[in-house]
């Protein structure tokens, strides 16, 4: 399940990713040609700037697990075993608690903005749509400072997060 998980994520950013690149391009290629043409697709820098929120936040979890997030590991190297392992688990629960609380504030400010009934500028879409990007985003790093805490995973390891790359 978690393999799964992992590649829909993967599968999403690259899309994501490619998606705005395409996007960009043609913007390029519309201010090349000029004129009111170009005017016509005011819409593409929101929609790239909407997914770059939505890359950023959806990538969390994959970046926590293969271990990309900024850490000091010198002190963490140095000490005991029996040390570190309960440092370890201190930094997966309390990396939980504060994912899910920011996640649970980004619903709540979703909520807010949904009933102010805001819209963006150019696409028209309702603003607090965007926000579902840090609440998705934090719930999977929730869940992966979970699957740490618990053994599925472990984050820490080197083998564990090159197995995680391959």
């Amino acid at each position: 399940m978690l393999n799964l998980l992992r590649l829909a994520e993967r599968t999403l950013l690259v899309t994501i990713f490619l998606t705005m690149a395409g996007l960009f391009f043609l913007s390029v290629v519309t201010r090349e040609i000029g004129g009111t043409f170009a005017s016509q697709f005011a819409w593409i820098e929101e929609a790239v700037r909407i997914m770059n929120t939505f890359l950023v936040f959806l990538g969390l979890g994959l970046a926590l697990e293969r271990g990309r997030h900024v850490g000091i590991d010198s002190l963490r190297e140095r000490l005991p075993e029996r040390f570190r392992s309960v440092l370890l688990k201190a930094i997966d629960a309390i990396g939980f608690g504060f994912s899910m609380y920011l996640a649970w504030l980004g619903y709540g400010l979703a909520q807010f903005v949904l009933k102010t009934g805001q819209r963006s500028p150019t696409l028209d879409i309702p603003m607090g749509y965007v926000y579902l990007a840090p609440i998705i985003g934090f719930a999977l790093l929730g869940l992966r400072f979970g699957l740490s805490f618990f053994g599925v995973i472990d984050r820490f390891s080197k083998s564990e997060t090159e197995a995680v790359e391959a």
